[in-house]
């Protein structure tokens, strides 16, 4: 069992949103299903929680109700490995949703994603600052982060 598990609270849209979510990653399950066992409230047999799992990492989503929101001081960070894995996931998480800057977006259910190429991180730790300094430039500039203009703006420095 994983020790750190994330919790999402959402209001009644837990099957909908993991549905999505598992379809996205690789290495990716539902685990278990709780239902909700309380007669004569109108939802007994409506989901409660689902344990699941992304590439590999656990998650619970709960359906508890518009008590909580969620907000982009907390999101999900996808290390993608090329373009088309950052434009896969980033436009199917982005339907519906809100792009941001800098590989930010909110999708649907109002949770924070950050969809990021690798590469991004050795180029903004390189030793030379104007070159950091380009990269930074340019990936300000974006929403979606694109890995030719990115390593166009750290060759260019």
């Amino acid at each position: 069992m994983q020790k750190i598990i994330t919790h999402l609270w959402f209001d009644n849209e837990a099957q909908e949103a993991v549905d999505l979510y598992t379809s996205i990653f690789a290495d990716s399950k539902i685990l278990t299903t709780e239902y909700l066992n309380a007669p004569g409230e109108g939802n007994e047999g409506s989901v409660m929680a689902i344990e699941f799992q992304l590439a590999g990492q656990e998650f619970i989503a709960i359906n508890g109700g518009t008590y909580f929101t969620f907000t982009p001081a907390m999101s999900l960070y996808i290390n993608c490995e090329t373009q088309l894995e950052v434009d896969t996931i980033w436009d199917t998480l982005v339907l519906e949703g809100e792009p941001g800057e800098c590989g930010w977006l909110t999708d649907k259910y109002g949770i924070s994603w950050q969809v990021v190429p690798t590469v991004l991180r050795k180029l903004l730790t390189d030793a030379d600052p104007v070159k950091r300094d380009a990269v930074s430039t340019a990936m300000f500039k974006m929403k979606k982060l694109e890995i030719t203009e990115l390593q166009k703006a750290y060759d260019n420095a």
